[in-house]
């Protein structure tokens, strides 16, 4: 069983960045990819970005490439999302999720572990 505890979220101005952090404890946290998504009011939980379980391979919804950046550093059990140039329409709760497999994954169902969430909130 893998707990996952995201921490990072806030108020920011449109514009402005800030780091999402995740840690896992409970399982073999190197052996997962790991992915983060979110949630708007009254919308579906959508696919932000993903890692592989070595940190090789990366992907990103087309909304947010090039200004976000996942990374993870396996012998702190953590995973990171680094986010840039944000938009009023990237409020949302982040949720981070691990899947134990190699490769990552868009698909939320595909994913067996989830954090409880934070928010993340871009005025304008």
């Amino acid at each position: 069983q893998v707990q996952l505890v995201e921490s990072g979220g806030g108020l920011v101005q449109a514009g402005g960045s800030l780091r999402l952090s995740c840690a896992a404890s409970g399982g073999t946290f190197s052996s997962s990819a790991m992915g983060w998504f979110r949630q708007a009011p009254g919308k579906e939980r959508e696919f932000v970005a993903a890692i592989s379980w070595g940190g090789g391979r990366t992907r990103y919804a087309d909304s947010v490439e090039g200004r976000f950046t996942i990374s993870r550093d396996n012998a702190k059990s953590t995973v990171y999302l680094q986010m840039s140039g944000l938009k009023p329409e990237d409020t949302a709760v982040y949720y981070c999720a691990a899947r134990p497999n190699y490769y990552s994954s868009n698909l939320p169902y595909q994913f067996d572990y989830w954090g409880q969430g934070t928010q993340v909130t871009v005025s304008s």
